[in-house]
């Protein structure tokens, strides 16, 4: 794999996990860069692990991995985004300072998990084209580390304009990113 498609793979990667992103940032309290880059090395660590699994599942898995991933992340992240959606209908007008400063560990790590399942099932696929799996899966976790952290602070933008719906919309981005991933494998099968 060459310098320019590794690069296009690692933005391809990393697009659904800055949309979760930009969701979480919309939900914290005007979030800083610290958070940003935290969150960013999360995701980052997770979606750079996800391809090098795929890599080991190989050609035992790949028919599971391919059949599954799309329910897996559109499950995890319909559970997720439902469950903020939930919060942010639920909850009186709250005011800035009651919003959290930092998202919890495990919370991050279950939804970059969620967005990095297309990532296994690239590893998988890159496994059979015979490629060196450690740069590649290197690149997807450094382009997600950027994009997550910038996302947080986008997020934060528009959590500073949509106020206290700022959860709920993170819980439609959350929904609507499970969505696409389970609407674009399902017309794959049909074409």
């Amino acid at each position: 794999m060459n310098v320019a498609s590794t690069a296009l793979l690692a933005l391809a990667m990393s697009t659904d996990a800055f949309a979760a992103a930009v969701g979480k940032g919309t939900a914290l309290q005007k979030p800083r860069w610290s958070e940003a880059l935290r969150t960013g090395l999360i995701f980052g660590v997770i979606e750079a692990i996800t391809p090098l699994v795929g890599w080991a599942f190989g050609l035992a898995a790949a028919d599971y991995v391919k059949a599954w991933d799309h329910w897996i992340a559109f499950t995890l992240l319909l559970v997720l985004g439902g469950r903020m959606m939930w919060a942010a209908a639920h909850k009186a007008e709250e005011a800035e300072s009651e919003k959290p400063r930092r998202h919890g560990f495990w919370l991050l790590a279950v939804t970059g998990f969620a967005t990095s399942i297309d990532a296994m099932a690239v590893g998988v696929g890159l496994a059979f084209l015979n490629v060196n799996i450690v740069p590649v899966a290197a690149a997807i976790g450094f382009a997600t580390f950027v994009m997550v952290a910038i996302g947080v602070m986008v997020g934060r933008l528009l959590g500073s304009v949509v106020g206290r719906w700022a959860e709920g919309l993170g819980g439609v981005l959350l929904v609507g990113i499970g969505s696409a991933i389970l609407y674009e494998h399902l017309t794959a099968a049909i074409a």
